[in-house]
C-alpha cells in the first residue's frame, strides 16, 4: 500500500473539515507528520488543482475541484432513480428491452434494465459490460468525450462481428454524425443479431453521464423502426436531463 498516497488522502479529508483553511504547522501537528511531509503534499495538491493557497493568510484551502468530482459520481448515482420510471414507460411502449448505462474506461457498465416481455429479446445483465464503440449506449457517450478520453478506444478497435468498427476515423465519422441527429445505432456491431438505439442524458452541469437504450433482435427492430425509438429516446433522456438539473442552451 502507498503510503504516500494515504497520507494525501487523510490530509484532503482534514482540509476539507476547516472551512478557514489549513495551515502547515496545523496539519502537522493534527496528523502527526512532520512540517515538511505536510508541504510536500500540498504543494502535489496544489499542482494537481485540488488546492491553493491564500496569500492573505497563508494557508491552504480546497479547491471546486473535489466538489466537481463529487457532483459526477452523486449524478451517476442520482441518474438511476430518475431513470427509472421513465425506462419502465418505454418497456411498456417498446415491448423491448431497455437499459441504462454509464462510461467507464472504454467500456459501458449497465447499472439498471427492464426486461422485454417477449420470448426473443436483447440480453443484458446489470453489472454487465461491453465495448463503447460496439454499442449504442456507448457511442452515445463516446460521441461527447474529449480526445483523451477517446484516445484509449482506438487500441480496442477490432472485429466481434461483421459490422463492427475496426478503424478509429469511421469511429470518428459515427461520433459526429450522433452529435448532429441526438442518438447513436447499434446495427449489429457487437451480437450479430442485437440490434439498438440511445440517447445521451446530461447532468445540470451539461456533461454526459449515462445513456439510455432500447435493444432487441435484428429480425423485430428493423432499421426504420430503430430510428422511430430513437426518436422516442431523445424525448424521454431530455426530461431525465431536465430533472438531474440540466437546462438545454440552443
Amino acid at each position: 500500500m502507498d503510503k504516500t498516497f494515504i497520507k494525501g488522502l487523510v490530509l484532503l479529508e482534514a482540509m476539507a473539515r476547516n472551512d478557514k483553511g489549513s495551515g502547515v504547522s496545523e496539519l502537522a501537528s493534527q496528523l502527526l507528520l512532520n512540517k515538511s511531509n505536510v508541504h510536500r503534499l500540498l504543494q502535489a495538491l496544489v499542482h494537481q488543482g485540488f488546492a491553493r493557497k491564500n496569500n492573505e493568510t497563508n494557508r491552504y484551502e480546497l479547491t471546486m475541484k473535489m466538489w466537481e468530482l463529487g457532483s459526477r459520481i452523486a449524478g451517476k448515482l442520482d441518474v438511476r432513480l430518475e431513470s427509472l420510471p421513465f425506462m419502465k414507460q418505454l418497456a411498456e411502449e417498446t415491448r423491448e428491452t431497455v437499459h441504462l448505462s454509464i462510461l467507464d474506461g472504454t467500456e459501458v457498465l449497465y447499472i439498471e434494465k427492464i426486461d422485454s416481455p417477449q420470448p426473443v429479446r436483447a440480453y443484458t445483465t446489470v453489472g454487465g459490460r461491453a465495448p463503447a464503440q460496439c454499442v449504442a449506449t456507448g457511442k452515445a457517450m463516446l460521441a461527447w468525450v474529449d480526445e483523451e478520453a477517446l484516445a484509449p478506444v482506438k487500441n480496442r478497435l477490432k472485429a466481434h462481428t461483421e459490422k463492427s468498427i475496426v478503424r478509429l476515423g469511421d469511429l470518428r465519422k459515427q461520433l459526429e454524425d450522433i452529435r448532429t441527429t441526438g442518438y447513436a445505432l447499434n446495427t449489429g456491431e457487437w451480437r450479430a443479431q442485437v440490434v439498438g438505439a440511445a440517447a445521451p442524458i446530461r447532468d445540470a452541469s451539461g456533461q454526459v453521464i449515462a445513456a439510455l437504450g432500447i435493444s432487441g433482435p435484428a429480425e423485430r427492430l428493423e432499421i426504420d423502426l430503430l430510428r422511430k425509438n430513437a426518436v422516442r429516446l431523445i424525448e424521454v433522456t431530455e426530461m431525465i436531463s431536465r430533472r438531474l438539473g440540466y437546462s438545454r442552451r440552443d
